[in-house]
C-alpha cells in the first residue's frame, strides 16, 4: 500500500513469533529430514525422529502428512520444534509437543471395526463393470475374475442373470477412513450352472483358493505361462516353415523377446535343454498323469529333476528352433498324449480334514454371516461401457 496518514512505511517486518508447516513425507524420505527441511533445528529433528522410531518402529509410509509448528527464530536462522502431528496408521495419531523437559510424545488409538465388507449384485451387461459399479476396486475385481477363471469360463460361462458375491477384508476407522485389504471369498450362483463358491485359505504355508462347496476341495487348474495373447491354436495348421499341414499338438502365444515364462501347475522338471525343432524346451512332469512343455525359449532358469510350485519362473521367451519369430509354444499332455491346453482342468483335490476342516467350516460361516453394506441393484442389470 502506499504510504498515507494511515499507512506508515516499515524499514523491517517484525519476525513471526512461530509458523505453521504441513508437509509429506516422500518414498524414501525421513521425519528427520523433513524436519529438517522445514526449518527445524537438527537437534530437534534429530530427537524427534528418535522418539519416532521408538513408538513406531516399523516406521512412517511415505505419503504420511505432518503437521508442525515452529516457534521463535533463533539468532542461528533455525526455529524449534513447538508440536508435531500425524496420523501414524489407520488407528493411531501421534503428537510431539515441547515441554519444559523438551520434546513429548502422545499417541492416541482410533477405534477400528475389522469386519469385512460384502459386495453382492446381478451380472447384467457385464461383470467386471457390474463389479466396478457396486464399488469393487480394480484390484479386487481382477482377483475376484481370476479366482472365478480357474473354475469356468469367464466369458463364455457368465450370464447376465448371474449374481456375483464376494468379501474382501476392510477396516473402517470411527473417523471415516477405510482400508480395503485381499479378497477372502469369491461366489457366483449362476442361472445356468452349479454355483460357484470359494474361499482363501492357507494350509502348509501356501495360500490357494478352496472350494466351499466341497467343504474343503483344492480348486486345480493350470494358470497361463505368459502374459500375451493367443496367436496359433490347437489343431491341425499349416506349418509356417515346413510348408504342409499338420497337427499343431500345443498354442502358440504371441509374448515379446525375453517375456517371463512361469509353470502353469506344481510339477517336476523332466527335461531342460534342447528340443530340436521346438529349440529350448522346459518339460514339467505334473500329478495324475499331466504334463506340460515350454518351448523355443531363448534362456532356461531350472535345472532337470527340480520340483517348481505354479507360477515360477521357468525361463524367457524366445525363437530358438523352428520358430518364424518370438513366441511360446505351450503343450499340456494327459497320459502322455498331447491335449488343449484351453480345455484343461485339473481334478480338485481333498486338502482340509478334522480340525483344519473345523476351522475352515467355522471361517466360511463367518463371512457367509455378514451382510452387505452396499446398496444392491435386485431388479435391474449394473450397466458399463
Amino acid at each position: 500500500m502506499a504510504s498515507n496518514r494511515l499507512v506508515e512505511p516499515l524499514i523491517q517486518a517484525p519476525e513471526r513469533p512461530s509458523i505453521e508447516l504441513f508437509a509429506r513425507l516422500g518414498a524414501g524420505d525421513s521425519i528427520a529430514a523433513l524436519l529438517s527441511r522445514s526449518g527445524a533445528s537438527f537437534a530437534d529433528a534429530s530427537t524427534a525422529a528418535r522418539l519416532v522410531s521408538e513408538a513406531i518402529p516399523a516406521g512412517i509410509a511415505s505419503g504420511t502428512s505432518v503437521a508442525l509448528t515452529l516457534g521463535r527464530r533463533s539468532p542461528a536462522g533455525v526455529r524449534p520444534i513447538e508440536r508435531i502431528a500425524f496420523r501414524a496408521g489407520l488407528d493411531l495419531n501421534v503428537a510431539l509437543i515441547a515441554g519444559a523437559d523438551g520434546l513429548q510424545l502422545s499417541t492416541s488409538r482410533i477405534a477400528v471395526d475389522n469386519t469385512p465388507l460384502r459386495i453382492r449384485g446381478r451380472v447384467g451387461d457385464g461383470l467386471y463393470w457390474a463389479l466396478r459399479a457396486s464399488g469393487v476396486s480394480p484390484q479386487a475385481a481382477g482377483e475376484y475374475l481370476r479366482a472365478l477363471a480357474t473354475q469356468i469360463d469367464i466369458g463364455a460361462q457368465v450370464s447376465s442373470n448371474d449374481r456375483f458375491d464376494l468379501v474382501i477384508a476392510n477396516r473402517r476407522a470411527s473417523t471415516g477412513e477405510s482400508q480395503e485389504g485381499p479378497l477372502l471369498f469369491a461366489g457366483i450362483d449362476r442361472a445356468g450352472g452349479p454355483p460357484i463358491r470359494l474361499m482363501k485359505w492357507t494350509i502348509g504355508g501356501r495360500t490357494d483358493w478352496i472350494d466351499t462347496n466341497g467343504a474343503g476341495r483344492q480348486v486345480a487348474t493350470m494358470a497361463w505361462p505368459v502374459s500375451a495373447p493367443i496367436t496359433s491354436g490347437f489343431g491341425v495348421r499349416f506349418h509356417p516353415i515346413l510348408h504342409f499341414a499338420r497337427m499343431h499338438k500345443g498354442i502358440d502365444v504371441g509374448a515379446h523377446y525375453g517375456a517371463p515364462i512361469i509353470a502353469a501347475a506344481d510339477g517336476q522338471v523332466s527335461r531342460a535343454g534342447w528340443a530340436g525343432g521346438y529349440g529350448q524346451q522346459v518339460r514339467l512332469a505334473h500329478a495324475a498323469g499331466m504334463g506340460s512343455s515350454y518351448s523355443h525359449m531363448s534362456r532356461i532358469v531350472v535345472e532337470p529333476g527340480t520340483f517348481v510350485h505354479q507360477g515360477q519362473l521357468l525361463g524367457y521367451v524366445g525363437t530358438s528352433g523352428l520358430s518364424t519369430g518370438a513366441h511360446l509354444h505351450y503343450e499340456v499332455y494327459r497320459n502322455g498324449v498331447a491335449v488343449n491346453p484351453l480345455g484343461v482342468r485339473f481334478a480338485s483335490q481333498a486338502l482340509l480334514a478334522g480340525e483344519e476342516l473345523g476351522r475352515f467350516k467355522a471361517r466360511l460361516a463367518q463371512l457367509m454371516a455378514i451382510g452387505s453394506p452396499t446398496a444392491r441393484k435386485d431388479d435391474k442389470p449394473n450397466h458399463g461401457a
